[in-house]
């Protein structure tokens, strides 16, 4: 058994394997976002290609549920650890993001619309998640996904989004919990 828990309750980053760019986002710089409306954790149907301004999309596997363990293997799959660390630290961060100019922040998973509920609900999170559950956007995108226990999950990156173009993207994201902050950096120091 890995112990990948410190004294503060944050995964041990350097007992958890990081993921490498396997180019499987290289695609994605510069590409329209197709249009997909996504059920949203406030219930609203999204369509992330008709939104104004900038919009950030962090994509992540899944969020576990406390007492409910994670599939078999989880900690040692490069790049699934961390869901949890990074929703928080875009929450933590949400009021730097307005003030760098972003308009719509989203997180976005394959699990349903109600456990992405819980997860939202539970972690206090002032922006919705958004359930690619039909895997409709995944597939129209080519977004990168790897399987486990039956399920097909996302790879984690973050996209930015200007008036429904990708502009950027963060590939592979590691740690998680530094995601917010490498994104504010990019928004703070792009041309």
């Amino acid at each position: 058994m890995v112990n990948v828990q410190n004294t503060i309750g944050t995964p041990d980053w350097s007992t958890i394997p990081a993921p490498h760019d396997d180019g499987a986002t290289r695609h994605l710089s510069g590409a329209r976002i197709a249009s997909v409306r996504l059920y949203s954790t406030t219930g609203e149907l999204i369509d992330l290609a008709t939104l104004a301004g900038r919009t950030i999309v962090y994509a992540y596997p899944r969020t576990g549920k406390p007492g409910v363990e994670n599939p078999e293997g989880w900690d040692m799959i490069p790049g699934a650890r961390g869901c949890t660390p990074q929703a928080c630290s875009f929450r933590d961060h949400f009021g730097e993001l307005r003030a760098l100019g972003v308009d719509h922040l989203f997180g976005l998973s394959t699990q349903d619309p109600e456990y992405q509920r819980e997860a939202a609900e539970r972690l206090h999170l002032p922006f919705s998640l958004l359930s690619d559950e039909q895997l409709k956007l995944t597939r129209a995108m080519q977004l990168p996904t790897f399987e486990t226990s039956g399920m097909t999950l996302l790879k984690r990156f973050t996209l930015a989004i200007y008036k429904g173009t990708v502009e950027h993207v963060f590939y592979p994201v590691f740690p998680p919990d530094r995601s917010a902050g490498d994104v504010m950096h990019w928004l703070a120091h792009r041309t």
